[in-house]
């Protein structure tokens, strides 16, 4: 039988231009039937899955989200390929409990890594940032008790690799201890140790040639496990260090994106203080570009290689993002305006992340949800793909998109994040609640709450909570019980905090700005150069 795929694919979009249509059921299975008769091959019994966690990555760090600075044409096409969610979120502002989330299905007040691993607590922390609270502590190792989304799948046959970035616990704690077959490059550190380029610092990634990417050895290690486990069962989980500081590139794409950068007017200003520091307004970061740039191209490279070996037909794949684009501290390196903050804040702009899915014979080229979902959902929803039952005793916090994956909908519910430490990014001791179009944020700082309608006002400048008070009543007790129902560690008072403290801190942030303006605007000077082998990723110079 022939079918013209390009024509069958061109009338579904016709048909088709879903914003989580009901009737797409039908038209699914349909098209599926079709391109696998065309194609001559039959599903497996078990879809292989491959998923593509980017570190720091934010939602308008990509091209097909609205980004004109950064080019992202692999993960732009793959989005296109099967679902974008438009309202996609991380668990948390802040890696570690957002990647404990996707693996566990659960919230960070269940499992108990509520920030990073690593972070300071209690009068030490308080101590080092002055801060007028004492955050608490919180679970370091991901927990031994819990069943991964890994091992779920691995006590159902598949084979399991991780490659990359772990941050999820100490030696005995690594993927390898919670259901990895394959652990290639996964340990405590939360960055690229050494850098983007060899020789880099990592006991489970011997370096390679000096100069080598890291980024693109991740993808090497992950199209080498995909082509020895071509008869699947497999999960492919390949976490990259990338976009993660410290922001490092080559010199053709700093030159690249330095030159598109200069085709515009500089701006008056890049930064601006919001609240307790600095935040980015534009992006025109060349060395930022181009880490980006050569993450685009790893990706692209691995989905090449699923499709080179047939691989396509039986394999589910999901990209995503542990957290919102970095706009301050660490590397100040992006913007993700219109949305508010970025990574370790309590705004849109740090939670929000791109989610796309592909699922054949589930889901449609250029599917569109507007749902709010949230990365503990991954866990269930990919169980379900893979016929495979829920761990018994697994408390699980996400639901299963497959119903949105096909066209359908699911009952509305709440989202909810609770985060009480101070962020490296300017990040407030918080706790949030969205709730239809409706988003308010609780501070425990001075117990004021913001309320804010993501619907009219995306930005979040404007705080309703003084005018829509029976909304924030509501939201508020909402919040306080969900708060009770998973256990949640609160911060307290610190006894030593002094007032004059914030004073400093403001003067300091500007001081900071006046800094940032200069040395970012140097970025695009054309005979900047970091070092003369720019980060080693030129090799031995002689």
């Amino acid at each position: 039988m022939h079918v013209n795929i390009n024509i069958f694919k061109l009338k579904l979009r016709i048909l088709h231009r879903t914003q989580c249509v009901r009737n797409r059921k039908l038209i699914t299975c349909l098209f599926c039937s079709l391109l696998f008769m065309s194609l001559g091959v039959r599903a497996a019994s078990k879809p292989n899955i491959l998923f593509i966690l980017v570190d720091d990555l934010g939602i308008k760090d990509v091209g097909v989200e609205g980004s004109q600075f950064y080019e992202t044409p692999n993960i732009d096409s793959f989005a296109r390929s099967g679902m974008r969610f438009t309202q996609g979120y991380a668990a948390c502002s802040v890696c570690s409990p957002s990647r404990a989330s996707i693996l566990l299905g659960q919230y960070p007040t269940r499992h108990g890594i509520t920030d990073y691993l690593g972070a300071k607590t209690g009068k030490e922390f308080a101590s080092q940032r002055k801060t007028k609270l004492l955050v608490p502590d919180y679970v370091k190792n991901l927990p031994a008790e819990q069943t991964t989304l890994a091992a779920a799948l691995k006590n159902a046959g598949y084979k399991t690799f991780f490659a990359g970035k772990w941050h999820l616990g100490s030696k005995g704690a690594w993927p390898e201890d919670r259901g990895f077959d394959v652990n290639i490059g996964g340990w405590e550190a939360g960055g690229p140790e050494g850098g983007y380029y060899a020789p880099w610092i990592n006991p489970n990634l011997p370096s390679g040639p000096r100069g080598q990417s890291l980024t693109q050895r991740l993808a090497d290690e992950t199209i080498s496990f995909i082509e020895k486990n071509t008869n699947g069962p497999f999960l492919a989980y390949l976490a990259f260090y990338a976009v993660h500081g410290p922001i490092e590139t080559t010199k053709p794409l700093w030159e690249k994106y330095r030159a598109k950068a200069s085709t515009k007017p500089a701006p008056k200003e890049r930064f601006k203080i919001d609240r307790t520091l600095p935040v980015r307004l534009v992006q025109d970061n060349p060395i930022y570009a181009g880490l980006i740039d050569e993450m685009d191209n790893a990706v692209g490279r691995v989905l090449k290689r699923i499709d080179e070996l047939g691989l396509t037909t039986n394999t589910i794949i999901v990209f995503t993002s542990d957290n919102g684009g970095v706009v301050s501290g660490d590397s100040f390196s992006s913007s993700q305006l219109p949305y508010r903050g970025g990574k370790g804040r309590q705004w849109e702009g740090g939670i929000r992340v791109p989610i796309y899915i592909r699922a054949p014979g589930v889901t449609l080229p250029e599917s569109i949800c507007d749902t709010p979902v949230i990365g503990i959902d991954f866990f269930p929803t990919l169980l379900e793909l893979a016929g495979v039952n829920s761990p018994p005793k697994h408390t699980i916090d996400g639901i299963s998109l497959v119903p949105l994956l096909k066209g359908g909908s699911v009952p509305p519910r709440p989202l909810f994040w609770h985060y009480p430490h101070y962020g490296n990014q300017g990040g407030e001791p918080s706790s949030i609640i969205r709730s239809g179009d409706w988003k308010l944020i609780h501070y425990w700082e001075d117990g004021r709450n913001e309320l804010y309608n993501l619907a009219a006002d995306i930005g979040e400048q404007h705080d309703l909570a003084v005018i829509e008070t029976k909304r924030t009543s509501d939201l508020w007790s909402q919040l306080q019980a969900w708060l009770k129902s998973t256990d949640a560690k609160f911060p307290a008072p610190n006894p030593d905090y002094k007032p004059t403290w914030a004073e400093q801190q403001h003067k300091a942030a500007l001081k900071q700005k006046e800094h940032l303006e200069k040395q970012h605007a140097e970025f695009l000077n054309p005979t900047w150069q970091p070092d003369p082998t720019w980060w080693k990723s030129q090799g031995t110079i002689d």
